[in-house]
């Protein structure tokens, strides 16, 4: 009688865990929003689909498309993870419903996230625009307690939508999109690793508004419409001091192998030294914009080298996060740890005394086949700079085949 009773038992469980089903989320558009300061929502659009029982998602902003492979569903617990860097979003799940957080551990930050089905509007534009913000800004922007900076925003709107970006003398502000309601203009940008938010008021002449760095940093920021207006050059910036004649650099490969710039593969060859961090966006659409040339183009005595610093709080973090950019994006050029446990750039300046500063994320060396640095670049200006990007483009291909041909 107990066996028959085991038995039973047994069998019930068995029925019990093969009807408990895995909960499906919805496929379609999803409306994702972090919370960053002062009651302020980040929105962001993202598309759901399934193949072959994986999910996959694409995040938009803008005209990017990031497309997303890495999401584990346990029970009612999900995990997005975008592709290259280390932030990831967790949480609960329904069919129609997410709520969790946005982490990066090594930085200790945290956003609350929620997203809804069906909402397929970024902003909800609930009037229409009193003005038309396309055109070029003279923009400055005041952190808390840091000096002002200058940047050239670069929108074009269409009825309530607009798209463009900001431009720095570090870089750009990547892919933005949003919309003017009446005389009030946002937007909004997320990629797995930066969330921006942008909100204005605006005249046919003005911007007046603030700038939010997910939930950790806030910055105010002015702007006047100035067509003319122009960025210092980015090969100004940076510049070896007075006393060294050229760049040199020894770090650690993800293998530990020691390699220098005395190494015997980089004699009598050009060599383009990329100064990166694996959590940096414009230091990624740098580096995929090398990959894809030295892929498209089969240059001989060229090196390419990287110098990552990397804020992964411990060793082993920062390898995992270099490899995950190599093999996420298909980098064939070494890249080197030169720093982990911060991206702080005084600290990094330490590391390549030769430089006057280290003013971005990334910045890049040309050191010519006899060893002498010939243009140091400061920033990346990316393909959501539009015209500044096919700029740079000709640029690089005019200084590297000049500099391959001597």
């Amino acid at each position: 009688m107990k066996k028959l009773l085991c038995m039973v038992s047994l069998l019930s469980a068995l029925i019990s865990c093969k009807d408990e089903t895995q909960p499906e989320l919805s496929e379609g558009v999803w409306r994702g929003k972090l919370s960053v300061m002062e009651g302020e929502k980040l929105p962001f659009n993202f598309l759901v689909e399934r193949e072959d029982d994986a999910y996959k998602m694409q995040i938009y902003n803008a005209s990017e498309v990031i497309v997303v492979d890495e999401i584990e569903l346990n029970g009612d617990s999900i995990r997005i993870h975008p592709p290259v860097f280390e932030g990831y979003i967790s949480g609960t799940f329904t069919p129609e419903r997410i709520d969790g957080d946005f982490r990066i551990e090594s930085l200790d930050r945290v956003v609350p996230f929620e997203a809804s089905f069906g909402e397929t509007e970024r902003f909800s534009a609930k009037k229409t625009a009193d003005v038309n913000v396309s055109g070029i800004w003279e923009t400055e922007f005041t952190p808390v307690d840091l000096e002002a900076y200058m940047g050239k925003g670069i929108f074009a709107q269409d009825g309530n939508k607009v798209t463009g970006t900001f431009r720095t003398t570090t870089g750009d502000y990547r892919y933005l999109e949003g919309v003017v309601m009446g005389d009030s203009l946002k937007l909004s940008a997320f990629d797995g690793a930066h969330a921006f938010l942008f909100t204005a008021q605006v005249t046919d002449s003005s911007l007046n508004g603030v700038f939010y760095s997910g939930n950790h940093s806030k910055e105010t920021f002015v702007g006047k419409r100035n067509e003319g207006f122009e960025l210092p050059p980015a090969d100004s910036l940076t510049f070896l001091k007075k006393g060294y004649d050229k760049f040199s650099f020894s770090f650690p490969d993800i293998d530990g192998t020691m390699v220098s710039s005395e190494d015997e593969r980089f004699k009598n060859k050009v060599v383009i030294v990329q100064i990166l961090g694996s959590w940096c966006p414009n230091c990624l659409d740098e580096t995929k914009f090398y990959v894809n040339y030295l892929r498209d183009h089969n240059l001989k005595n060229l090196e390419v080298v990287g110098l990552a610093f990397e804020y992964a709080k411990t060793k082993e973090g920062a390898i995992k996060s270099i490899e995950r950019l190599k093999q996420r994006i298909g980098v064939n050029y070494p890249i080197l740890l030169a720093q982990y446990g911060s991206s702080d750039k005084d600290m990094a300046q330490k590391k390549l005394p030769m430089l006057n500063r280290l003013l971005s994320y990334p910045t890049t060396i040309f050191i010519d086949k006899e060893g002498k640095v010939r243009h140091i670049h400061t920033g990346f200006n990316g393909p959501a700079t539009g015209e500044k990007y096919i700029e740079f483009h000709k640029e690089f291909d005019t200084l590297l085949h000049e500099l391959l041909s001597e």
